[in-house]
């Protein structure tokens, strides 16, 4: 037998190992890195699923109303027309609804802690009932109902006890408002559209 001797590589061999090599490495770190890549999108994917579904009631209704800026236009019960202007201000804190007509109106909502939603209503009455909500199990329909007030004469002086704000679609709604003296209840519909 014959000892087996080892033929050197070509120049071009060597550099062709060299290229595959390289190729391998380059393939290696592109996977890892969309590995990497789909890892983080999976973390953060799951940790807004987990913020989400972990929401109250309360915090998923504020965020509805957070999504209603601009202005919304309608009809009242009787007929005539109605303009409500939402805007978010205080850093996304709270949400302001002014109604404009013939008596124009603020009401401010907000969250107090993570399971109330109130809503102080700014009457022309000249008072300030605060309302906190409820929800429905759809989470379409939000009750505020009467808390309390601040300048109110008697406990049955005329004010706002009741608001009702159901969401149709994402660009109609509508609020029942229900106005409370001696004992009397009134009531007003607002159907509104978004303006576009």
């Amino acid at each position: 037998m014959k000892p087996s001797t080892i033929k050197p590589m070509s120049i071009f061999e060597t550099t062709r190992i060299s290229e595959i090599t390289q190729k391998g490495k380059t393939a290696m770190t592109k996977s890892r890195t969309s590995l990497s890549l789909l890892v983080v999108v999976i973390t953060f994917a799951a940790a807004a699923l987990a913020q989400t579904s972990s929401l109250t009631d309360a915090q998923r209704a504020f965020a509805t109303i957070k999504n209603m800026p601009g202005t919304w236009e309608g009809k009242t019960s009787d007929g005539h027309s109605v303009q409500v202007d939402f805007k978010v201000t205080a850093a996304g804190s709270a949400v302001m609804s002014e109604i404009l007509g013939h008596e124009d109106m603020i009401s401010m909502f907000h969250m107090d802690g993570p399971d109330k939603l109130l809503m102080t209503h700014y009457c022309s009455a000249g008072n300030q009932p605060r309302m906190q909500a409820s929800v429905s199990p759809d989470g379409k329909t939000i009750v505020f109902n009467f808390l309390d007030a601040t300048n109110l004469a008697t406990p049955d002086a005329g004010h706002m006890q009741r608001m009702v704000l159901t969401m149709l679609d994402e660009n109609h709604h509508t609020e029942e408002w229900t106005f409370a003296n001696h004992g009397q209840q009134m009531k007003e519909l607002f159907d509104l559209r978004r303006k576009m």
